[in-house]
C-alpha cells in the first residue's frame, strides 16, 4: 500500500475525532492506527486500524509503535478539573507526549505533530500554559527532521465533555471585533479547521524533508489554522 501511515494519539478527543472524519479528503494518508483502551477491529479495506493500547503496555516496551510509520499525530489532552491534580494533568499533557516523542524518534518516523494552545510557554507563570510550554520545547530537542506544532484558541466543535471556560470563552467571542488587528488569533476555532491543518501540513511537511532533506520546524498559531482549515 502507497502513501502515508499515520500514528494518531487522541483520537476519541475533540481534535482527533475531527481528524479521522475529514481523513477521507486527504488521499495521500493512506493508513491511521489509532490507539484507544478497547480495540475495534475495522475492515481490510479500512484506513483506521483501532488498537488496543494502555500508556503502561506503550511505556514498557509491551507495545512498540507500528512498522513503517511516517508520522505521529499527538491530539492528546485535558483539564486539571477533569485530571483532578496538577500532576494527573502533566501525565497526560507533557509526560504521555513525550513518551511519545522519544518513541517515535527512537523507532525512526520522521514527522512528530502535536496540538498545544495558544499561550504556550515554559516561562508561563499560567501553570496550563507552562506545561504547554514546557512540552514544545521538549519535542523540539528531539529534532525531528519534521515537528509541527499547532496552537489552537479555544476550541469549538461537539464534546463529549461541557467544559464550562470553554463555553464562557465562546460566549463572550461573540462580542469582541475579532476582525481588528492583532485580535483574530484569539477567536475560538473550529476544531474540524485544526484536524484540516494538521492534515495539511503533515503533507507538505513530509514532502519539504523528503525534497531537501532539511529539518524543519513549525509553530502554527490559531490564525494561520483559521485560514489553512477553509475550503472543506
Amino acid at each position: 500500500m502507497s502513501g502515508y501511515k499515520v500514528l494518531l494519539l487522541g483520537g476519541t478527543g475533540l481534535v482527533g475525532s475531527e481528524v479521522l472524519k475529514v481523513l477521507p479528503l486527504f488521499k495521500e494518508v493512506k493508513k491511521v492506527f489509532v490507539w484507544a483502551r478497547i480495540e475495534n477491529p475495522s475492515n481490510t479495506e479500512s484506513p483506521i486500524e483501532i488498537q488496543a493500547v494502555t500508556w503502561e503496555s506503550f511505556s514498557s516496551g509491551k507495545v512498540r509503535i507500528p512498522k513503517g510509520i511516517d508520522a505521529v499525530i499527538c491530539c492528546l489532552g485535558t483539564t486539571i478539573a477533569k485530571a483532578g491534580t496538577q500532576e494527573k494533568f502533566k501525565e497526560v499533557d507533557y509526560e504521555y507526549p513525550l513518551l511519545a516523542g522519544r518513541k517515535a524518534k527512537e523507532a525512526g518516523v520522521p514527522a512528530f505533530l502535536i496540538v498545544t494552545a495558544m499561550g504556550a510557554n515554559s516561562g508561563s507563570f499560567v501553570f496550563y500554559n507552562r506545561v504547554k510550554g514546557e512540552i514544545e520545547n521538549a519535542l523540539i530537542g528531539l529534532k525531528f527532521p519534521y515537528l509541527g506544532i499547532f496552537r489552537p484558541s479555544v476550541l469549538v466543535g461537539d464534546r463529549k465533555e461541557t467544559r464550562i471556560g470553554e463555553k464562557m470563552a465562546e460566549a463572550i467571542a461573540t462580542i469582541i471585533p475579532f476582525s481588528l488587528i492583532g485580535m483574530r488569533k484569539y477567536k475560538p476555532i473550529p476544531a474540524q479547521f485544526v484536524a484540516v491543518s494538521l492534515l495539511k501540513s503533515l503533507i507538505a511537511g513530509l514532502g519539504k524533508i523528503k525534497e531537501t532533506n532539511t529539518p524543519k520546524l513549525e509553530i502554527i498559531e490559531s490564525d494561520q489554522m483559521l485560514d489553512l482549515g477553509k475550503g472543506l
